[in-house]
């Protein structure tokens, strides 16, 4: 199938519209030439499925670090045109809605954080729950965990489990407005409600990282973002919004594919079930998923509540001594309402990111004013072996148009139960601690599907996407300390 792809530049391939009949746009897979040999047919055929829905713009995209997913490739970024009938998809937004990125940098240093790092990590082991159903940091009744989903981190705040900064440096200030807990399920409060301020499991984490000065790509725009000290220690952890997001994701799918013959839709795969945006099923659905990114929002703004307590309590250090301030949250599993140009004309579109990261240039009016200048920090995960990237977005991001749009981690490259297989967890807790890496996990059949070499390389997904300019390296961080769930 990668033979239909047409070669644009060295980064960029392109899915004609005559791939498959019904195809309302073309397709485009942003992967340098290593990603490109490791790219699965099923991608290819995903993004052609997605390339029929209803109202979409421009092109299709797959991001770098795409991969095989349910309805859109994971890595998958589309836009729709409500004002011509343009869809939402479940199917291109994830289960776990408002899976996302936060960093935190501190006042600390490697040498410091080196002697504790094992009693560091315990701690914040007993004090942030992990694993399959981990129970959450606070106990709700429905009408309070109605609110927090309505109310995102404006909740947090008021609760006093958040800072002001923290929320201004939080995509949409950690509350997208329009969220009706009226349309989410009893099943999906029931799911969701012990869960709030939970890691969870898969891919999801807590590392300690450093900023080794060789790292450092751009050191004006590294201090901009707070990172300015010799080897200085940094947080960074990815989840979402747990069992209440894939519950949401779930009811709805039900909801909308039973739709689709009211608005004559009809589709090359029924997990791309989907309505128009602007239609009743359409607006509840928008709705609900706005309670999931919302719940996201706290669960990790609650997280990052308990780490600064862990911190304080095993370094005897005050909050404003060990300066663990928030760089910036991002979220890559949502659709958002936002205004880009295409062919010429700014349209207010539906865009759909499906594990792909937003990545605002400079000037743009959502970004906090911290970020105006510089352009909006996109966090990118590596394994637990090879480190993450710190990057920027930058004014040519829409070069090629991917509506702003930027590679999320780095895309796995075998399946969990081929990890499994190939990987043993005891034996990957030694290689890492010999490599200068701490763990702690919540099973070690768990850490072996995520080691590190069920991974695409980190390294070539940062190059493809500075290389077309999606977004530009800011600093590498090396993993010294890592939590799985």
């Amino acid at each position: 199938m990668k033979e239909s792809l047409n070669k644009i530049s060295d980064y960029i391939w392109e899915l004609p519209q005559d791939y498959l009949p019904g195809m309302r746009v073309s397709g485009r897979i942003i992967a340098g030439p290593e990603l490109f040999a490791s790219l699965e047919d099923g991608v290819v055929t995903q993004l052609a499925n997605v390339c029929h829905l209803p109202g979409i713009v421009d092109h299709a995209y797959c991001m770098p670090d795409g991969h095989w997913g349910y309805g859109f490739p994971i890595g998958g970024v589309a836009a729709t045109d409500p004002s011509q009938g343009g869809v939402i998809s479940p199917g291109g937004i994830g289960f776990d809605i408002n899976c996302g990125m936060r960093l935190l940098r501190t006042n600390l240093t490697y040498d410091q954080v080196k002697p504790r790092i094992n009693k560091l990590l315990e701690a914040l082991f007993r004090r942030i729950p992990v694993g399959v159903g981990g129970k959450g940091m606070v106990k709700l009744n429905k009408n309070e965990f109605c609110d927090m989903l309505e109310q995102g981190a404006q909740w947090a705040l008021q609760k006093g489990y958040a800072r002001q900064q923290d929320l201004a440096n939080t995509e949409d200030n950690g509350c997208v407005l329009g969220a009706d807990a009226a349309k989410v399920s009893d099943k999906c409060i029931e799911r969701g409600i012990g869960q709030v301020g939970s890691l969870g499991s898969g891919n999801h984490y807590l590392e300690i990282q450093v900023v080794r000065a060789n790292n450092v790509y751009d050191k004006q725009l590294a201090e901009s973002f707070g990172l300015n000290m010799p080897n200085q220690i940094v947080i960074m952890f990815h989840c979402g919004s747990r069992g209440f997001g894939h519950q949401v994701a779930t009811d709805y799918l039900r909801t909308l594919l039973a739709a689709m013959p009211k608005y004559e839709i009809s589709l090359p795969d029924r997990e791309l079930a989907c309505v128009p945006l602007e239609s009743p099923e359409g607006q509840d659905y928008f709705a609900a998923m706005k309670c999931a990114v919302n719940m996201a929002y706290v669960n990790r703004q609650l997280i990052t509540y308990g780490l600064r307590e862990v911190f304080a309590e095993v370094f005897g250090l005050t909050h404003d001594e060990l300066g663990i301030d928030q760089v910036y949250d991002v979220c890559h599993n949502t659709a958002k309402l936002e205004e880009h140009t295409v062919d010429g004309i700014n349209k207010r579109l539906l865009v759909h990111r499906k594990g792909a990261t937003r990545a605002f240039g400079p000037g743009r009016p959502e970004l906090p004013e911290a970020y105006q200048k510089t352009g909006q920090p996109v966090i990118i995960g590596g394994s637990m072996e090879t480190g993450s990237y710190l990057l920027a977005g930058c004014e040519s991001s829409s070069n090629p148009s991917s509506f702003a749009s930027t590679a999320h981690g780095s895309g796995r490259l075998m399946s969990r139960t081929k990890a499994k297989s190939l990987f043993n967890g005891k034996d990957l807790v030694d290689e890492l601690k010999g490599k200068g890496i701490a763990i702690r996990c919540a099973s070690y059949a768990g850490l072996a599907e995520e080691a590190g070499s069920a991974y695409k390389d980190i390294n070539s997904i940062v190059d493809t996407i500075s290389s077309v300019k999606l977004s530009l390296p800011v600093v590498r961080l090396v993993p010294v300390g890592n939590i799985k769930g």
